[in-house]
């Protein structure tokens, strides 16, 4: 899989702040292993949108990260609020994470993340157009 980053995405993760550095570094690694486990990713886009890191594949939806200073001691990933995608982890997930209406999914920085009910997620995001039509996007 061929990883195109765009160099503002580095700058970026670099600027956090430190006591929030490995929680971005942790979602980024966790979306790439995900797409990687995708075959039919070919090529993911690290960019950014809105000033925020964000990653982009093909049949994808959209997907970023951030944290914000007003919230510090929480950082999100977060989906179009257009799509299904967290109205359909608040139905399957709804014990696991805490959401943000229909566009994020929150994290406490003292939170141990369900790595593989996260990486689920991740996956219907960036199968997304293939997917939407299915009820629960395939998970």
């Amino acid at each position: 899989m061929e990883i195109k980053t765009d160099p503002k995405f580095e700058e970026v993760m670099d600027a956090y702040p430190d006591f929030v550095i490995a929680k971005m570094k942790l979602l980024r690694t966790l979306v790439l292993e995900t797409a990687r486990e995708i075959h039919e990713i070919k090529k993911i886009e690290e960019t950014l949108k809105w000033g925020e890191p964000s990653f982009i594949t093909k049949n994808g939806s959209t997907l970023r990260m951030d944290w914000k200073s007003k919230s510090p001691d929480q950082y999100a990933m977060y989906f179009q609020c257009s799509s299904r995608l967290v109205d359909t982890f608040r139905l399957l997930f709804d014990q696991k994470f805490q959401f943000e209406g229909s566009r994020a999914i929150i994290f406490q920085l003292n939170q141990k993340i369900p790595e593989k009910e996260l990486k689920q997620c991740i996956k219907a995001t960036f199968t997304y157009h293939n997917v939407k039509h299915l009820e629960t996007l395939g998970l």
